[in-house]
């Protein structure tokens, strides 16, 4: 099926990267057309009519026409600027984070309306929650099912026993969590305690107005982003970007609040 010469979509703004002196390419996600990329002529300029509607982590209704490489966005308007977002630094990064798990784990013009309303869903909720770590997980544990990457929690993926009530062992490369008999067999596979096990299988089944209730303790909710931020890596390939940047912000705040509680941020 042909592609309309212009066509409408709603959208939310990934990254940009500077083009020429006043525009701008611009990686959108969409409900139906999934990623794409476009240019933003002019955006740049402090008179231009899309600047503020294309900022990062913004989601817009846009107009654009087909070009000969990349697609013009030729008209553009703010649905929600998620103003809270920008006003507190750590949420900023959590949001950039999982925008850049959108990015990095989507091809271009692969529709998954799913996993757009997860993503508009994760940045409402990042404004609401008392706990962003808790909401990345559950973000992430989301994200990996929709995208066919799903970890298996409840029986061994090797000898497909049922995992009983112990420390089990973590294998990305087997894509779970395997018993002790063949975890131990395994050199790189990780214990992975049963209270974190149950947190896993309880963000996994739950929707997120009840997974949200949980509260989790420093070391819990340590051992969880570290076994979540090694299955990410392990199917990307490489390291995350902004998990360094949340991480040089925690390392400030320690710093700055040596005594103090720390502002939720990612340890990868």
């Amino acid at each position: 099926m042909t592609r309309p010469r212009v066509y409408k979509t709603e959208a939310i703004v990934l990254k940009g990267m500077d083009l020429g002196e006043a525009d701008k390419i611009l990686t959108l996600y969409t409900p139906y057309l999934g990623k794409l990329s476009a240019v933003a002529r002019g955006v740049r300029r402090p008179k231009s009519k899309l600047g503020g509607h294309l900022d990062l982590l913004t989601h817009s209704q846009l107009l654009l026409a087909q070009g000969k490489s990349l697609d013009v966005i030729t008209q553009a308007q703010t649905l929600d600027s998620f103003l809270p977002l920008r006003q507190n630094l750590w949420l900023t990064g959590c949001a950039l984070y999982a925008a850049e798990l959108i990015d990095r784990f989507t091809a271009e013009r692969v529709e998954n309306p799913a996993l757009y309303r997860l993503l508009l869903n994760a940045l409402n909720w990042l404004i609401q929650t008392l706990d962003a770590n808790l909401t990345l997980r559950y973000f992430e544990l989301h994200l990996l099912e929709l995208l066919g990457y799903r970890p298996q929690l409840q029986q061994c993926p090797l000898c497909q026993t049922q995992l009983k009530p112990t420390t089990n062992f973590f294998s990305p490369a087997h894509g779970g969590v395997l018993c002790p008999s063949c975890g131990t067999l395994e050199a790189e596979a990780r214990p992975i305690s049963l209270n974190t096990l149950k947190v896993m299988r309880y963000l996994q089944g739950n929707d997120y107005g009840i997974a949200s209730k949980l509260r989790l303790d420093g070391g819990l909710a340590k051992e969880l982003e570290t076994t979540m931020g090694g299955y990410i890596r392990f199917h990307l390939e490489h390291e995350v970007k902004s998990v360094a940047f949340l991480n040089d912000l925690r390392r400030q705040e320690a710093k700055a609040h040596p005594f103090g509680p720390l502002s939720p941020g990612l340890r990868q």
